[in-house]
């Protein structure tokens, strides 16, 4: 197995108080930008207009979004669908309808010298009833996911695990919606792919610390210690594999 760190013994649970403060001040700016200014959702949660779009050579993204701009639909999220020279282009809901918005993307579009001949290939309206739904969908996807990681850790190891290992999921997930709020970025099915990935993760580190805990205990290697010893020596443990594991997730991302 691969060691990046030999015999680490770094003081984490000690100095706990230090990381208790700045986790306080950054949930608390978090959660204050959300009360505040709230998240920006995407087309999938508000509604909107799709339009699906074709040139006869392929551009790039950059500029498709060049010639949006010229209208102000600059902030449309851009994909491409199938081939190179075939995009799907959300645009929010907003005041005209899906024809006339379906209209102002070909024009807008048309006048980009570098995009060439455009063809609107379909124009739908995404209602922002289907965004109500997604959004309920969401929170209860996120909701049952923290009550099964609380029933889990409390049968496997103890009720006060499953309510730290939450406390962990909480913070985690907050200190992410808080950084889509401060920078204004869209809240996508993407996202919340993601946020759900970050719950995964959260949950695997606590659980693989207090397995390591568990299996110390075993070999009566936590005797004479205080929990907060205990913990602390599982989660140096365990460092090197959180460390690559998180790692390898970044370079795969």
């Amino acid at each position: 197995m691969i060691q990046v760190f030999r015999n680490p013994s770094y003081r984490f649970i000690e100095n706990r108080k230090w990381a208790y403060l700045l986790s306080a001040v950054v949930l608390a700016v978090c959660l204050g930008s959300l009360v505040a200014q709230g998240l920006r959702y995407d087309i999938d949660f508000t509604g909107g207009t799709l339009v699906q779009v074709r040139f006869d050579t392929a551009p790039s993204v950059a500029d498709v979004r060049r010639g949006l701009a010229r209208t102000g639909l600059g902030d449309a999220v851009i994909q491409e669908f199938g081939e190179a020279r075939e995009f799907i282009i959300r645009v929010p809901l907003g005041a005209a309808s899906s024809e006339e918005m379906g209209k102002r993307v070909e024009a807008a579009l048309a006048q980009e010298p570098a995009l060439g001949k455009v063809e609107v290939r379909r124009v739908e309206f995404v209602g922002p009833q289907v965004g109500r739904e997604l959004q309920q969908q969401a929170l209860y996807a996120v909701l049952a996911g923290l009550g099964g990681i609380l029933l889990y850790i409390a049968i496997r190891f103890d009720i006060k695990g499953g309510v730290a290992a939450v406390a962990a999921v909480f913070h985690d997930v907050v200190v992410v919606l808080g950084a889509l709020s401060l920078t204004h970025r869209e809240f996508s099915l993407p996202v919340l792919a993601g946020i759900l990935t970050i719950i995964g993760y959260s949950v695997n580190d606590t659980i693989v610390a207090y397995d390591r805990l568990r299996e110390n205990r075993g070999k009566g290697m936590v005797k004479g210690k205080t929990f907060a010893q205990a913990m602390n020596d599982a989660v140096n443990q365990t460092l090197s594999r959180t460390v690559l594991t998180t790692v390898t997730t970044f370079f795969s991302a």
